[in-house]
């Protein structure tokens, strides 16, 4: 416990101007690093391929000779392309084992849902996030809604539906509703 105390307390030991003049120098020692790293690339790349495939001497050579050269040549360009055709299938089938592992990795852990807290807000406290003075105003939805009448002239009054036939029935129920269609 003293020893974090301790350690906490402690004055650093470089100031900022000296730390930033560290931190500069590093950056440009790492910059020249991978320039260095980069050419030295070059050079093993282009190494590779003069080992690989010396430069051609075609002067002097007969059209025999030329042929021969050229079949050779496609020999040589066919099994590199199968070599390149057989390692695009090797890469091409690992990458669909990683992707079928992964989905299974991620079918066994299965997607947890973070519990959600029912949080309460009053239309105030909606309201507070605003800044503007005239939205900071107690709000009061209620005020804007639509107030509906209800209107007591279209209630007929109930009556025993016995009687309302008797009226109706014969010519002159249908001679009232004519005249009320009217």
């Amino acid at each position: 416990m003293n020893v974090l105390c301790s350690l906490s307390q402690r004055k650093q030991k470089y100031s900022a101007t000296r730390r930033l003049q560290l931190k500069s120098k590093l950056l440009k020692k790492a910059a020249s690093m991978l320039v260095a790293e980069s050419e030295q690339k070059k050079q093993e790349k282009a190494r590779v391929v003069n080992e690989s495939f010396p430069p051609l001497m075609l002067s002097g050579l007969s059209v025999q000779e030329l042929q021969d050269l050229c079949k050779e040549l496609h020999r040589k360009i066919d099994v590199v392309d199968e070599a390149r055709y057989d390692m695009e299938i090797k890469v091409a089938k690992n990458d669909m084992e990683i992707q079928t592992l992964n989905q299974k990795i991620i079918d066994l852990k299965g997607v947890k849902r973070p519990s959600l807290k029912r949080v309460k807000k009053t239309t105030d406290d909606m309201l507070g996030a605003c800044t503007d003075s005239s939205k900071l105003m107690k709000a009061d939805f209620k005020v804007n809604l639509k107030t509906v009448k209800k209107d007591d002239e279209k209630r007929e009054e109930v009556t025993d539906w016995r009687k309302n036939v008797e009226a109706m029935s014969g010519m002159e129920g249908r001679k009232k509703l004519f005249n009320a269609g009217q």
